[in-house]
Formats: C-alpha cells, structure tokens, sequence
C-alpha cells in the first residue's frame, strides 16, 4: 500500500488528537478528584454512585429523624424529673401537716396552698412542649394534655381522656424500624392530679397519712415511666451508632466508586505527557518540508 504524505499528515493529527483527550481527561480527574465527571465517560460508574449517594442521604434523614426522637425523650425525661421534685416536696408537706401533735389547721392550710401552686405547676408539666407539639398528649400533638379552659359550667376540664390522648407516636429511624417518641402519661398525670384534688379541695378531716401512701405510689409509677424513657433513649443511641456505621460503610462504598487515586492518575498523565511529546516531535521529523522551508 501506497503511503503518501497527506495519510501521514492526517495519522499525526489524528493521534494527537486522542492525546490530547486523554491528557484532558486526566487533568479533569485531578482537578475535580472523581473519575468521572459525566454519566457518558462511564455509566456504570455514576449509576452505582447514585445508589451510594442515595444511601448516605437516607442514613442523614435517618440521623436527623434520631436528633428529634432525643428531644422528645428527653423533654420527657427533664418534665417527668420536674413532677418528681414536686411529689418530693408534696410529700414532705403532706408529712408535716400529718403530725397532729405540732401542725394547726392554720397550719394545714398554707400547706394546702403551697400543694395547690404544686398541683399547678405539674398540670404546666403535663403540657409539655416540643416545638410547637404537646409531647404527652398522644396523637393530638395539637392539643394540651390538661385542658384549663371552663366547660358550660364553668369548670376546668383537667385532663383529656381520650384513645387519641395515649397513643404512640412514632418516628422512624431505619427501614421499617421506628420508634415510640411519646410518653402515655395519661393515667399518671390523671392519678396525681385526682390525689392533689383530694388534698387541696378536701375539707378539714383530710387524711394527710392516707396521702402520703398515695403519693409514695405516684412516686413508683413515676419512676415506671422514667424507666421507660431511658429504655427507649438507649435504644435510639444503639441506633445511631447503627446509623454511624452504615454512614462510613457507605460513604467508603461511594468513595471507592468515584473518587481517583492521586498517585496513579499523576502517574499516567506524567506518562501521557512524555508520550504526547515524543509524537509531536516524530511528527515533526517525518513530515516532509515544503517549498516555503527551503525559501526561508
């Protein structure tokens, strides 16, 4: 086969051509640092990194879905530790008004209004806030637990008795894992509120020895709930170590897909480079001169 001047012209070109891709393609890879900067320089490569992204975002939703579990147990926990303190007190009143021998009934009466402050304070306990939801009142998030506005009568409704008011809400923290958020206080808050009632609004022949058994019972079921909060809070940190995991796991899965190893792509343009400089300097030998070269 004949091989004319123009063919090695155009060869040179060509080849040149393709160098310089190549070299431009590397230089792209070290300056983004992944291997592949669209879906048409490897399509199975950006398909599996979607996938892995797709994981990593869905762990972050997941971890952000634990941040708001943790805020409602522990608004939980910090309201419930606030009843605590005020059986504690109520109780040591209540102790004090039960000793006949020192206490008067002036006495037990500003005891019983010191109960009634304490009383009010953990009706405020009961509703509880986080953001803009009642964290003790069930699925009614929109509504408080004890309700202070007067019925037709003129009384306050207390507390709200519904099925809606102790059922779970649930937050979901991995896939098809969630967890109970809320507190079905209900009963509690129902019972100590009843105890304060029979307390403060009780006429002279309180049985202030009979209420202290009553609020050492409180107490207990107090504690049952509190018990429960920190069952569940260690569970939601069991799953955030999980998540933790699954983020690093899957975050190495994205890296090994897309990012480029440094070393061998300097490497490689370092060798294209030598190549693409020893083609532009054969080219130059094997083209022929033209008349122009031989007037200069």
């Amino acid at each position: 086969m004949r091989v004319t001047q123009s063919m090695l012209s155009n060869n040179m070109l060509r080849n040149l051509s393709s160098s310089y891709n190549k070299m431009g393609k590397l230089q792209e890879q070290l300056s983004s640092g992944k291997k592949v900067n669209r879906p048409s320089d490897d399509p199975v490569v950006v398909m599996k990194g979607m996938g892995y992204r797709m994981q990593v975002d869905k762990v972050a939703t997941y971890q952000k879905n634990l941040g708001e579990v943790n805020n409602w147990l522990d608004s939980s926990d910090d309201a419930l530790d606030g009843v605590g303190q005020a059986l504690h007190r109520a109780k040591e009143l209540v102790t004090n008004a039960a000793n006949t021998g020192t206490m008067t009934p002036e006495d037990r009466e500003k005891i019983k209004i010191e109960l009634k402050q304490l009383q009010e304070q953990i009706q405020d306990l009961a509703n509880t806030k986080v953001g803009d939801k009642y964290i003790f009142s069930g699925t009614m998030t929109d509504k408080p637990l004890f309700n202070k506005a007067p019925n037709a009568d003129g009384d306050v409704i207390g507390i709200e008795l519904g099925d809606a008011y102790s059922k779970a809400v649930e937050i979901e923290v991995f896939d098809g894992v969630s967890l109970s958020v809320n507190t079905n206080a209900v009963a509690l808050f129902k019972g100590i509120d009843d105890l304060f009632k029979g307390i403060t609004d009780g006429d002279d022949n309180v049985n202030f020895g009979d209420a202290i058994k009553e609020i050492d019972d409180q107490m207990e079921a107090l504690l049952t709930a509190r018990a429960d909060i920190g069952a569940r809070s260690n569970r939601a940190e069991l799953m955030y170590n999980r998540l933790e995991m699954q983020e690093g796991a899957a975050k190495k899965q994205q890296s090994e897909n897309e990012d480029i190893d440094y070393e061998k792509v300097i490497t490689e343009m370092l060798t294209h480079e030598s190549i693409h400089r020893a083609a532009l300097s054969v080219g130059a030998r094997i083209i022929q001169p033209s008349l122009v070269d031989f007037l200069r």
